[in-house]
């Protein structure tokens, strides 16, 4: 796993216009046209309610004191009409838009969620896990809720400051003038500090990746970092990435306070300019106490949505910053392709042809012009010492590593030409890391097939955990929890070997499968695996030369190389590689 901060791939966003970019979250959340008719329309009458407030003071003020024929019930009946309108097209605008946000949301991450299942491998490679959780659960969420919310908001500003801009030419033109002035002047502030907004908001999406990442290390590491006191390291290389994820957060804040400051001190010089005319109209009679104070509570209502404009930036920028990361995990990362060979069984025979491995982290080969036959049928057991080859020779047969050179066949069939859910379905794996979902016992062991409960106890039984199957509360349909891990590693093991009894695939793969267990543990898993590979296509991958000496074929690998291959009497007489390690007791490679 790659350090996310170097290896998260980033579309340069920046460069595209601000169109463009929402054109790339549009798909997703114009689906839901019943909501957008509803938060538009709702949207539209609270916004052109807006001027009625100063309308109501201007007759008041210039007759209601005086009684001259004037309803004095009128304005307050007004008034409530006009804030019952308000709150009821206010609230449908509300609940609309949430209808348009989780609905939208729900196509994103099913979107996402889809990706990830096809995307080729290596994104799991280049991205840390907690990146790309961060991403598909956390960043789309607060991504929509910003972007929605503000695009909703910023077309009620627009409406209301086109009501408010009209009322104000009706009263006066004049003042109006100069209350325009201040339009241009709001639109650079927000130009020049949204750039530096944006471009923080990126650096904060990394650095909080960066911080992730040493949490999901710490965790997945904690005895380790405990056995070897490394806590106060570990400490430290957290607060340095808080301090700087908090730095950010500073600038950030500024930039977003920045733009407010700036648009109230803009308002307060057009609002004062805008007095002192007034006033001087005054003194000439060209103007009542009603126009005047209508005008100038219209200006202040204006002072709100231009305020709001300079402030939609923000959450625009941050939430399409943020969504941006879910669509750059689709479209940056290509899906794994295969071909179109399909067979529902296949017999087992493999063949490996001038393969060659080179990764890019390492500049030798991990496996070299290698050359292999296996038949139907046949177990063979792969030895040699870590980074012989051996783990990557296993890879390559359901194309979880791709090959640089060379070719691959099974059953005369070329590998690439097969496709992949085909292929894949021929090949079961147990390996000394088994991952299990937190989920039924019963669900995973019949992952991604139908559950036939009966099947599923035979296959637990065939595992040799009939004994826990009696003992738990909720027999198949206990929730294992994270990864089982209330289970002994031996209860664990068995389970993935009843999981590949179940896949009843024709190819088994045992990649050191029981390394990590004890004697008791191990001998009750070799019962299991005894049946596991009974007429299967089986390659081994053990530590432990004991459990190997049965096989139909042995090979000892070295560097990418077969430099040893026999049954384990024949290896025994040679007397090489392998026999030297036999009479060390070898252990562990």
């Amino acid at each position: 796993m790659k350090h996310p901060a170097k290896t998260a791939a980033i579309r340069p966003a920046a460069r595209q216009t601000l169109l463009r970019r929402i054109s790339r979250v549009w798909p997703y959340f114009s689906g839901s046209r019943s909501g957008w008719a509803v938060a538009i329309g709702a949207t539209i009458v609270a916004s052109a309610t807006e001027p009625f407030l100063p309308a109501l003071l201007k007759p008041l003020l210039d007759r209601g004191f005086q009684r001259d024929s004037f309803n004095v019930w009128l304005v307050p009946l007004a008034l409530m009409l006009l804030f019952t309108v308000r709150g009821l097209s206010g609230f449908l605008a509300q609940f609309a838009l949430a209808k348009v946000t989780n609905d939208g949301l729900l196509r994103l991450r099913k979107a996402m969620f889809g990706k990830l299942l096809s995307a080729r491998l290596t994104l799991f490679s280049d991205q840390s896990s907690s990146a790309i959780a961060n991403t598909v659960v956390y960043e789309v969420f607060n991504g929509s809720s910003l972007l929605m919310n503000a695009i909703i908001k910023l077309a009620r500003d627009v409406l209301t400051l086109l009501a408010l801009i009209g009322y104000l030419v009706y009263l006066n033109w004049k003042l109006t003038l100069i209350v325009a002035l201040l339009f241009p002047a709001v639109a650079s502030v927000i130009q020049v500090l949204s750039k530096r907004l944006y471009r923080l908001t990126k650096e904060s999406q990394t650095a909080t990746d960066d911080l992730a990442y040493v949490v999901e290390e710490n965790v997945l590491a904690h005895r380790d970092v405990r056995l070897h006191g490394a806590q106060a390291s570990q400490a430290s290389r957290f607060n340095v990435l808080s301090d700087s994820l908090r730095l950010l957060s500073m600038k950030s804040t500024a930039a977003y306070a920045g733009m407010s400051a700036i648009t109230q001190v803009l308002a307060a010089i057009a609002l004062s300019a805008v007095i002192s005319i007034a006033l001087l109209q005054s003194a000439e009679n060209t103007t009542t106490v009603g126009g005047f104070v209508a005008f100038v509570t219209a200006m202040l209502l204006l002072i709100s949505p231009v305020k709001s404009l300079s402030d939609a930036a923000t959450p625009v920028i941050r939430g399409l910053a943020a969504l941006e990361r879910g669509l750059d995990l689709m479209d940056l990362t290509p899906d794994e392709t295969g071909g179109t060979f399909i067979k529902t069984r296949a017999r087992g025979d493999i063949k490996f042809s001038k393969v060659s491995v080179v990764y890019k982290t390492d500049a030798t080969p991990a496996l070299q012009q290698f050359n292999l036959s296996i038949k139907a049928g046949e177990t063979l057991a792969l030895v040699g010492a870590s980074g012989s080859g051996k783990t990557t020779l296993v890879n390559l047969l359901p194309r979880f590593t791709e090959m640089t050179a060379g070719t691959i066949y099974l059953d005369g069939q070329e590998i690439r030409t097969w496709d992949l859910a085909s292929l894949r379905s021929q090949f079961a794996f147990v390996s000394q890391h088994v991952v299990m979902l937190n989920s039924s016992i019963a669900e995973n062991v019949a992952l991604g097939q139908p559950i036939d409960l009966n099947r599923v106890k035979e296959c637990l039984t065939a595992a040799n955990l009939a004994t826990l199957l009696s003992e738990l509360p909720h027999g198949l349909d206990t929730v294992l929890g994270h990864n089982a891990m209330q289970l002994s590693g031996g209860q664990r093991q068995r389970l993935a070997i009843a999981r590949a009894l179940y896949k009843d695939a024709p190819i088994l793969v045992l990649d050191e499968a029981t390394s990590a267990l004890d004697t008791e543990s191990e001998l009750a898993v070799q019962e299991a695996i005894k049946r596991l590979t009974f007429n299967r296509t089986s390659l081994v991958i053990a530590h432990r030369l004991s459990t190997v000496q049965h096989a139909d074929r042995i090979i000892m690998m070295e560097s990418g190389e077969i430099i040893e291959s026999g049954t384990h009497t024949e290896l025994l007489d040679k007397n090489g590689a392998y026999a030297h390690l036999y009479r060390l007791g070898f252990q562990s490679a």
